[in-house]
């Protein structure tokens, strides 16, 4: 082999070295002096270690998130403000989620560079087609995270939609007993926790915030906007509208009920209707041809059988 084909397997190692080096850098654990030294600067700090409790990959990943995610930081409080509504309603709340989502993506981005770099200089060498198959692999690697964060955020969107009008059903019993909203939402988050676990974790943490002081107002607001759900939008705007004017909310949340039920029939037999056409080629495809052969097999055998004895 020649310094030719040498090439590429050398700049594999040298990647694959300086990854690893990096990962042995952002790892290293501190020696007990650092520790008291940074202790002894920020006294804040002397049982983050200890609450925590993370380690391995996932301390590793939120060491560097922060290092990581720098290069891809939105520039603009609008795509900021967009980043993280996009992970509320994929299910992710947690403060430090934009930086872990985009240190993934880096990740992501230098693990399709270094193997869609290598197949390409393996298969095709310092060519345009190994160009291609490294631009393939950061490509693969950038809008990998996308489109996963996508089939979440739908997906859920899809259980909350589901679940709300018999979570409303138990809100209107509750506040209908004589228990406030805020009573209610607890209450119906402790009850159907294990059938609507989505829904149910909205009630609870906007039940929490009303606990700790926020407006109500706010808190419903954000509840919509969190959820990314039209029909929970419009009833945090119903039920805005009714703390505002002083309606019954037990009313408005029956009639918002009464309409996300038959909608949610609607959807049903919308999608009992579509089966027919659907099955058509799976009938095709699938079952006719066995049929087809079942039927027709035997009458083409006696017709072969006589043209040959005759």
């Amino acid at each position: 082999m020649d310094f030719v084909q040498l090439l590429p397997f050398a700049a594999l190692a040298g990647v694959g070295c300086a990854v690893f080096f990096v990962v042995n850098m952002l790892s290293g654990d501190k020696s007990r002096a650092q520790e008291r030294l940074e202790e002894l600067r920020d006294p804040g700090s002397r049982n983050k270690d200890g609450d925590s409790g993370k380690g391995g990959m996932g301390g590793l990943l939120e060491k560097a998130a922060p290092a990581l995610s720098k290069a891809m930081q939105p520039k603009t409080e609008l795509e900021q403000s967009n980043l993280k509504v996009r992970l509320s309603n994929a299910g992710f709340h947690s403060q430090n989620a934009p930086q872990l989502y985009l240190a993934i993506k880096v990740m992501l981005m230098v693990g399709g560079l270094v193997v869609g770099g290598g197949f390409g200089a393996w298969q095709f060498g310092l060519t345009q087609n190994g160009l291609v198959a490294l631009v393939l692999g950061v490509g693969a690697g950038m809008y990998l995270p996308e489109i996963v964060l996508s089939f979440m955020k739908s997906g859920r969107q899809s259980k909350i939609f589901l679940q709300m009008p018999d979570a409303l059903d138990l809100l209107v019993v509750c506040v209908e007993a004589g228990l406030g909203l805020d009573a209610g939402m607890r209450r119906v988050s402790e009850e159907l926790m294990d059938a609507a676990p989505e829904c149910c974790g909205e009630f609870a943490l906007a039940n929490l915030q009303l606990q700790m002081g926020r407006p109500r107002r706010e808190v419903l607001h954000d509840l919509g906007v969190r959820t990314g759900v039209d029909d929970m939008k419009a009833l945090a705007a119903i039920l805005i509208q009714a703390d505002k004017f002083g309606s019954s909310i037990a009313q408005a949340l029956r009639v918002q009920s009464d309409s996300m039920r038959t909608k949610r029939k609607q959807m049903a037999e919308e999608k009992a209707q579509q089966t027919a056409v659907k099955m058509i080629f799976p009938l095709v495809l699938f079952i006719f041809p066995g049929i087809f052969v079942v039927l027709v097999g035997p009458a083409a055998i006696m017709m072969i059988e006589g043209l040959f004895n005759q």
